[in-house]
């Protein structure tokens, strides 16, 4: 697994909160999204993984609704609790980022 692979692992769930709180999408929309945003190495098949964990927790929904083409989909939103998680998450990886920035920046000086 390559180090680009690691990290993702670990902040993809948060990316993923943050995505569906901005609006409910469904997973392959979820997965173009994030592909838009630069994650263009995240497969749709570790979406769904993360997708039904979040549902497990009840940090999303979601809601079957007619697709203009093909079967029904599901789209997921935010719970109250995954709000929570997400900002819980926005002070993790500051707490993370803001240090590694710095010494990455510095740190060589």
């Amino acid at each position: 697994m390559s180090l680009r692979s690691q990290l993702l692992k670990g902040i993809l769930e948060g990316c993923i909160l943050a995505i569906i709180n901005q609006q409910t999408v469904y997973g392959y929309e979820l997965s173009v999204k994030l592909q838009q945003f630069g994650l263009t190495d995240v497969s749709e098949g570790s979406i769904y993984p993360i997708l039904l964990r979040l549902q497990k927790e009840k940090l999303i929904e979601g809601t079957l609704k007619e697709s203009p083409s093909g079967p029904k989909r599901k789209y997921y939103h935010l719970t109250k609790e995954g709000q929570e998680a997400l900002k819980e998450f926005i002070i993790q990886w500051d707490s993370v980022k803001i240090p590694v920035d710095n010494i990455l920046e510095k740190g060589g000086n």
